[in-house]
């Protein structure tokens, strides 16, 4: 299992992603699952993925090898003239590869299955946020659904629910992700540190921060600590059960 979250603000698009994988409780690994491609003052592209490993990293990789190989005439997303076009050809190679991996007669929601959020910008448009699923097909982000979150979703959804406005400043959404996260943590092993995050600010045609964070990391723990002392204090403010 996985956590990831991309959010639309004001400012731009801001991205988390967990790194475990799991295959049982005796075979934990850590995979990154967040992947960019850039082009500085032309376009950036951001993907991130949940859902069989195999599958994945198979279209991770079948991407990534056609924006290298000049001579294959295959579209590449560094040259797809909108992000709409962008979202359509990560979805067809979605199908592709879940096609080419099933056994015969085996659909999108069988063992192979896998979910993806696709964000970014490309010169002349807007920054545009989609969900991605494993039968290829696609839906964007809207004022009234400006996020999207795929993996293990349950814990850390209410928390952005109630706490998310456009207005956000980055250190604002950086904030309220990680306590959405560390929610998640603390809820499912299957969802482990480190956490990598992505800022890409609005029109600025390249990744704005890239940061991983590790256990270790003093604003995290600073983070998680307050969320749970906060809550604990708000439980005891609020009255008691009338007997």
């Amino acid at each position: 299992m996985t956590y990831c979250v991309g959010l639309k603000i004001d400012r731009g698009l801001v991205f988390m992603s967990d790194t475990r994988t799991n295959a049982g409780m005796d075979s934990i690994s850590t995979f990154k699952k967040m992947h960019v491609w850039e082009e500085p003052g032309e376009r950036v592209i951001v993907l991130m993925s949940a859902g069989n490993l195999a599958t994945t990293q198979a279209v991770v990789s079948l991407l990534d090898e056609r924006t290298k190989a000049v001579a294959d005439r295959h579209a590449t997303l560094l040259e797809t003239p909108s992000m709409y076009q962008t979202v359509r050809m990560v979805g067809d190679t979605v199908k592709e590869v879940i096609a080419s991996s099933s056994p015969a007669g085996e659909k999108a929601d069988s063992y192979f299955n896998a979910s993806f959020i696709l964000g970014g910008q490309i010169k002349g448009s807007a920054p545009r946020l989609f969900m991605i699923y494993p039968e290829g097909n696609f839906i964007e982000s809207t004022d009234d659904t400006p996020f999207f979150q795929i993996g293990e979703t349950k814990y850390g959804k209410p928390i952005i629910i109630r706490a998310y406005e456009k207005t956000m400043s980055f250190a604002e959404t950086v904030k309220l992700l990680l306590v959405s996260f560390d929610s998640t943590l603390k809820s499912n092993l299957s969802v482990g540190l480190p956490l990598d995050l992505l800022f890409y600010e609005k029109d600025a045609f390249k990744v704005s921060l890239k940061k991983r964070i590790a256990q270790d990391d003093q604003y995290y723990r600073t983070i998680s600590d307050g969320w749970s002392n906060a809550l604990k204090a708000a439980f005891a403010s609020l009255p008691d059960f009338p007997e």
